[in-house]
């Protein structure tokens, strides 16, 4: 087991590419810790994961709130140790519109919860690490942040910025036996997030489901999307110790879209 007794904090975890990371730490033998605003779904998700002989449990709550942030990491090191792992994958696309439409409000709820929450975590989970000189944060990004698609340049600025944030708190720790990587993964088929993309992408520029296949596809190498399970064997691969020399890096998980 590639994670045994370890303790991973996973945010997002209820579903999707949240979930399958937790599910796979859970049986490389991390005990996971879930958050998400959604109680139902962290608790299929925990109970999925017990089903399966894996050790989970969740605290639901909102990471705009940044209140919540500290009774997260305590309650998590209270009910299981110290954080080995922070996985931040929670995050929200935000309206679909140009830059010209967006409101100020609204760019401040994307940032706050793709952007600010990172931030927040990192900085209470940090010092842990470098105090005991191990540990790893890794932050799910996105392609968008590398290349330029309409209708989202608030999500688009606001996961940019996380690669930012990540390049320089790997600089700040990596002496320390810390490492900071980042994920970009390309449309991952079966997330409410590519769901509902798909249907604003879809209304946007009047194109059919199969339409909107067809374009995304094209511009992959591999012709299809990704799967979370596909992106969850990445972020296992950052966090266990076969990628012990790589830190302050921003992988691609997109089946050949983005080669930077």
């Amino acid at each position: 087991m590639k994670l045994k007794n370890q303790i991973a904090l996973i945010t997002g975890g209820g579903r999707g590419i949240g979930r399958a990371i937790a599910e796979r730490f859970a049986r490389e033998g991390a005990a996971v810790m879930l958050t998400s605003r959604t109680e139902a779904e962290l608790r299929a998700a925990v109970a999925a994961i017990e089903k399966a002989g894996g050790n989970a449990g969740y605290l639901a709550g909102d990471l705009r709130e940044e209140a919540f942030i500290p009774r997260l990491v305590g309650e998590t090191r209270e009910h299981w140790g110290e954080i080995d792992i922070l996985g931040i994958n929670a995050g929200i696309y935000g309206p679909m519109k140009p830059v010209t439409e967006l409101s100020s409000a609204e760019w401040d709820d994307v940032m706050s919860v793709n952007l600010r929450a990172p931030f927040l975590l990192t900085r209470a989970v940090l010092p842990g690490m470098v105090r005991r000189r191990r540990g790893v944060v890794l932050n799910i990004s996105t392609i968008s942040a590398k290349l330029a698609f309409p209708l989202g340049a608030a999500y688009a600025a606001a996961k940019a910025g996380l690669l930012g944030l990540t390049r320089v708190a790997a600089a700040e720790v990596g002496r320390y036996g810390v490492r900071v990587n980042a994920l970009c993964p390309g449309p991952v088929q079966g997330t409410q997030m590519w769901e509902e993309v798909g249907a604003g992408l879809q209304k946007a520029y009047n194109l059919t489901e199969a339409q909107l296949a067809e374009e995304t596809n094209a511009a992959i190498l591999q012709g299809r999307p990704q799967q979370p399970e596909e992106v969850a064997a990445a972020a296992l691969f950052l966090c266990s110790d076969d990628s012990s020399a790589i830190t302050g890096q921003a992988v691609n998980v997109d089946g050949g879209e983005a080669f930077y």
